[in-house]
């Protein structure tokens, strides 16, 4: 293997660093570039103030003659006024084609077509110059572009999505191996997908410390999303002068393209055999989700701007769509686990043994929240469902340990950080969840992450130990072990909807501890306290009041209202009731509740939701029927937009009268046909609107015209802006007999 360049060329504006002082190197002002380009900074009034010292052989001028020069004196009349008209335009997204005047017997840059890229930094202009290129016979073209990010958009699932990328990204560009690497929440690496030649060995399911991309990598990363190095074993070009004249600082090349990069990054591709590598980062909402990383292994590789300006758009594209898609991930795993949990609460009802005994029989429970085991004890018996210590001395000591606060639910994924003595034993866990019912402890755990990462390649690769001789300090499999020691003792997060999923099955399992002896008030009650606001929201423009009351002998029915914030900061309220009593409303209630949340959350109208949530019915709860009335308001227009299925229509009091808001509603959810319409209505200070279910005015031997009359008089009979709750307690009471079903009335009053 050749020797390095010394790592102090790499970097002339600073002192060589080593393995221990890497994560501080300030990479970003290496006071040297590549020598496949040309980097000059101009100040304001456009005269060179630093120029690459490969100048001369490039351009045909030496550097230190540049200094204090017009930047025609660099590029000739015609490409220097290219630059100022970008720089006056303030256009600089795209690279300026030019040809600069000579011949390439005075400088190799000289007579071709070269592109500028052009970076304002502070009071400096940065203008670096590449030879515009073609790679092969492939040329980026709006069609080229749009059909891959066709074929990006076609895929399936985030794995298929990411194997798709490193698969067009190779296609592009050519590079022997082309990886999709992500990060973690701790910002440790793994290689999720892989498009390579049939001659190497893969490295699929790779693992890196966070050490590998120290923080100020991935800022760089972050802030200029392509890196190309041309040739590993390039020889670097200073700056002249290496500190700024204005500043003493060495000129920040952060946005640069030809940047020098890290001598310690350099050794390592080295080691690897790389020759020539590219990286494309993976930007989602604002923050490093990844990189795109390619190898070439056969010799430089000079990319050419445009085609690395196509993998940065492929790369980007490929974020969105997997921030789009985790969201929807994440909404489908909240849906499913709330399935789980109502399946899980629904045995619960219809068991007639010891709840707790009941719940630890169930293996839907790991499920619940991706756990490896369960453990639960009370009054010194203990249960046990998976992998789990069965010693109750020491899972009580793991409680004592990762309880610290008065949360409801405690959890940590680091068991060791918490406990130093617990960090040394095998035996052990290295996720836990907590929650206390009542008396009893319920526990969830997951084994340490090395324990379930199987390594996509050999960590012991012949092919790569071939290559390393007891010299090799940095290297795939040295970082693989490094990965194994840094993530020693941890597990897979704990997510957030799984902490309140817990804890929503705390609150049932206590309800249903608590009245046991009358299992359907029970479930109701547990069931009001998960699904069912206990009180009114806060909400922009808007008092809100709600009423919700059982059926006569508390039997369990299928009512339920809700209110939750949209992404585009309107207001979304529900009314609902399931057909039937018993468990099974209630389960389905569960269900239809937690599903039109995921729709509306994603963004469909009402109708649309109503609609979607008619199919899903059919295979989630057959049989079953339910009515829905949405009402979403606006704070901005002060307007509301509704859409109801088979649910009476809100009224709308308004200075004295009342009118129905809504066209006519689509048919029953669950029959399978129809389709919703949402209506829109602007509101006006002092306007009521009220939602309410059929228990509000269906009575035995009475019409419901008739009850619909006295609702309508009673609530005309006297102004609600005085008092909104004396009001709405009017209208419960206005129509007489008594209550044989659920009843809910919501009352949105415009403030």
């Amino acid at each position: 293997m050749e020797p390095h360049v010394p790592r102090a060329a790499h970097t002339p504006a600073y002192a060589p660093v080593d393995l221990s002082t890497c994560e501080r190197e300030p990479i970003h002002i290496p006071g040297a570039i590549q020598p496949h380009g040309v980097l000059l900074a101009i100040d304001e009034q456009a005269a060179v103030v630093v120029a690459s010292t490969n100048s001369e052989t490039a351009i045909g001028v030496d550097a230190r003659a540049l200094i204090g020069q017009p930047l025609e004196r660099a590029l000739g009349h015609a490409a220097a006024g290219v630059v100022r008209d970008a720089l006056v335009a303030d256009d600089l997204s795209e690279p300026l084609h030019v040809v600069l005047p000579g011949d390439r017997a005075h400088g190799e840059l000289l007579g071709v077509p070269v592109d500028l890229v052009v970076h304002r930094l502070g009071s400096r202009t940065i203008v670096e110059i590449e030879r515009e290129r073609v790679l092969g016979r492939y040329r980026v073209t709006y069609r080229s572009a749009r059909a891959a990010m066709g074929r990006l958009n076609e895929t399936q699932s985030i794995e298929e999505l990411c194997d798709r990328l490193a698969l067009e990204v190779r296609e592009l560009t050519g590079f022997d191996r082309v990886m999709v690497y992500r990060f973690d929440d701790d910002w440790n690496g793994e290689v999720v997908a892989e498009a390579k030649s049939d001659d190497l060995n893969s490295f699929r399911g790779l693992h890196y410390p966070a050490g590998d991309i120290p923080a100020q990598a991935r800022r760089l990363y972050t802030t200029n999303w392509t890196r190309l190095i041309a040739d590993v074993r390039y020889t670097p070009v200073p700056l002249e002068p290496v500190l700024d004249r204005l500043t003493g600082t060495p000129l920040d090349l952060s946005h640069a393209v030809l940047r020098s990069v890290s001598p310690v990054h350099l050794e390592y591709l080295g080691n690897m055999g790389v020759t020539a590598s590219m990286s494309v980062s993976m930007v989602r909402d604002g923050q490093l989700w990844g990189l795109v990383a390619c190898h070439h292994y056969s010799g430089p590789r000079y990319i050419p701007y445009d085609v690395r300006s196509m993998a940065e758009f492929l790369g980007q594209t490929a974020s969105q769509l997997i921030a789009e898609r985790e969201r929807s991930d994440n909404r489908i795993e909240e849906l499913i686990a709330q399935s789980v949990l109502s399946g899980i609460t629904a045995r619960l009802a219809a068991d007639p043994g010891y709840p707790l005994t009941t719940l630890m029989a169930d293996p839907r429970l790991l499920d619940l929240v991706d756990a490896g085991g369960a453990a639960l004890w009370h009054d010194g018996d203990l249960l046990t469902l998976g992998d789990v210590p069965d010693d109750l001395a020491v899972l009580k000591h793991i409680a004592a340990v990762v309880r610290t606060d008065d949360s409801p639910v405690h959890s940590s994924h680091q068991l060791g950080l918490l406990q130093p003595d617990l960090a040394d034993r095998d035996d052990l866990p290295a996720g836990v969840l907590v929650t206390q019912i009542g008396t009893a402890t319920l526990m969830f755990v997951r084994p340490e992450l090395v324990r379930v990462v199987e390594w996509g390649g050999d960590p012991r690769n012949k092919q790569l130990a071939a290559a390393e001789g007891p010299d090799v300090r940095l290297s795939p499999r040295k970082s693989f072990e490094k990965w194994r020691g840094t993530v020693r003792g941890r597990s897979e997060p704990w997510r957030t909807w799984q902490l309140e999923t817990v804890d929503r099955l705390r609150q049932y399992l206590e309800a249903r501890l608590l009245r046991r002896s009358r299992e359907q008030i029970a479930i109701a009650e547990s069931l009001q306290r998960t699904l069912v606001l206990d009180e009114a929201p806060d909400v922009e423009g808007l008092s809100v009041l709600a009423r919700y009351r059982p059926a006569r002998g508390s039997q369990l029915g299928g009512d339920w209202w809700d209110q939750f914030a949209l992404p585009d900061g309107r207001a979304a309220f529900v009314v609902g009731d399931v057909a039937g009593h018993g468990v099974g409303a209630a389960t389905a209630m569960a269900q239809v509740r937690t599903a039109l949340r995921a729709y509306l959350a994603d963004g469909h109208s009402p109708a649309s939701c109503l609609d979607r949530l008619d199919h899903l019915m059919g295979s989630l709860v057959p049989g079953q029927t339910a009515t829905a009335v949405v009402v979403v308001f606006d704070p901005v227009t002060c307007g509301v937009e509704v859409a109801s299925a088979g649910h009476l229509p809100p009224l709308l009091v308004r200075e004295g009268s009342v009118s129905s808001i809504g066209a006519t509603p689509r048919p029953l959810l669950g029959v399978g046909m129809g389709e919703a319409m949402s209506v829109t209505e602007r509101l006006r200070r002092q306007d009521v609107v009220l939602v309410f279910t059929d228990g509000l005015v269906e009575r035995r031997n009475v019409p419901i015209d008739e009850s619909l009359d006295v609702l309508r008089k009673a609530s005309t009979a006297r102004p609600p802006a005085a008092s909104l709750q004396s009001w709405v307690d009017a209208l419960v009471n206005a129509v007489p007999g008594s209550l044989d079903d659920d009843m809910t009335l919501v009352a949105l009053r415009v403030d």
